[in-house]
């Protein structure tokens, strides 16, 4: 679930402050979102990216764009703590983070792969790293229902995949490269693909990965790799960062506008329809969100206070909020 950007062309668009809540079709006169805290993160630096829920324990982590710190907050607790620590095993960012049904936690490093740990403890199992030369941002990632894992390049147009298979040799080899097993350069727009969140359904036969820059959503076909773009139905994903997908509903997070969005996606995944856009500067730079008993949990980033989008001082605490109503 979680889900970050590339922080060179994140600036784009950050004018949009305090804004109304838009909402689409029918639903005009539904309640405008409520959005509260959730829980409180430690560190003044912080400048949270990614979340990932435990289905086991309900517990929460969140990454740390700018220190690579990973934070637990336990199931029904109103404040994180420091679960792995600033530059633990050599990370110096935490992006997309996801916990697997086996109880593992995979943690994206951008300029480096991913790390992969042993739940409830903190033992680190494998490092998947990046193939090749030149550059490079992984950003998201993904579990299917197989439990393999896939991944987002903000700088390249491939997703990776790291099957169970994969991740068995890299736990007994001591490390392992990334699969860079989707090209998705066919479907790039003229300023770049900057792929960034990504969802798997439940099938496992479609991945679903934003276009950041140019704000398409695109659908995968895990067999065969073949790509098309998803035809979106009252709006776009410009600024989409995490996604979230439960019984055919997609959820994004559209961070330097401060805004979710709720889509209906068709039974064959080739289009998308906006059901609501909420749209508020209290969400703080919203990288990504997680669904959790009919309530958004989203990581307010403040990317444009002091972080990666510039000067300026955040608001402390770091918080993880709820957003109800969307």
């Amino acid at each position: 679930m979680s889900r970050s950007i590339h922080r060179r062309t994140f600036l784009t668009g950050t004018a949009a402050a305090a804004l109304a809540v838009t909402v689409a079709g029918p639903a005009r006169a539904a309640t405008a979102p409520r959005i509260s805290t959730a829980f409180t993160l430690p560190d003044d630096r912080a400048y949270p990216e990614g979340i990932a829920l435990d289905p086991r324990t309900g517990d929460a982590y969140v990454g740390s764009y700018t220190t690579g710190a990973v934070y637990r907050a336990a199931r029904g607790s109103r404040a994180a703590e420091v679960f792995l620590a600033a530059g633990a095993d050599g990370r110096t960012t935490a992006n997309g983070l996801e916990v697997d049904r086996a109880g593992r936690l995979w943690v994206i490093d951008s300029t480096a792969g991913v790390d992969v740990y042993e739940l409830p403890g903190r033992t680190p199992l494998a490092r998947l790293t990046v193939p090749g030369g030149g550059p490079s941002f992984v950003n998201d990632l993904a579990i299917g229902p197989d439990g393999t894992a896939y991944l987002t390049d903000s700088s390249r147009p491939v997703v990776y995949r790291v099957t169970p298979a994969d991740l068995a040799r890299a736990r007994n080899g001591g490390g392992a490269t990334l699969d860079a097993a989707y090209d998705l350069s066919a479907v790039a727009d003229p300023d770049g693909l900057f792929l960034n969140g990504i969802v798997v359904d439940p099938s496992g036969r479609h991945l679903f990965v934003v276009g950041m820059t140019g704000g398409g959503l695109y659908r995968v076909d895990t067999a065969s790799g073949a790509v098309r773009q998803v035809a979106l139905h009252g709006g776009d994903l410009t600024h989409g960062d995490g996604l979230e997908l439960v019984h055919g509903t997609l959820w994004a997070a559209q961070n330097a506008v401060n805004t979710l969005s709720r889509w209906r996606l068709a039974r064959d995944g080739a289009s998308a329809r906006l059901e609501r856009r909420f749209t508020d500067s209290a969400l703080q730079v919203p990288t990504t969100l997680a669904r959790v008993h009919g309530r958004l949990l989203v990581v307010r980033s403040q990317f444009d206070k002091g972080g990666p989008m510039g000067p300026g001082v955040p608001e402390e605490p770091f918080t993880v909020a709820w957003v109800d109503g969307i």
